[in-house]
């Protein structure tokens, strides 16, 4: 990924996107929320540890939300 996603909102698109979901439609709006709701909250907790904290994302398992968004694979 050449992108350098470290604002919220910019995480928050980058992760719906897959979805297609309409982003004036209500499930839209409440992932978007809960989205920024764990982003700030995790960004909080980073602040206030005052030491950098690295996350690994590769070693996560992959969940897929939505067969359709994804191909059905």
């Amino acid at each position: 990924m050449s992108e350098n996603l470290n604002r919220p909102r910019q995480i928050i698109e980058y992760c719906l996107a897959p979805l297609a979901l309409d982003s004036k439609s209500e499930a839209y709006k409440d992932a978007y929320r809960r989205l920024d709701h764990v982003i700030r909250t995790y960004q909080t907790e980073l602040v206030k540890a005052q030491k950098p904290v690295a996350v690994d994302f590769s070693k996560m398992r992959t969940i897929t939300i939505n067969e359709d968004a994804h191909g059905q694979d």
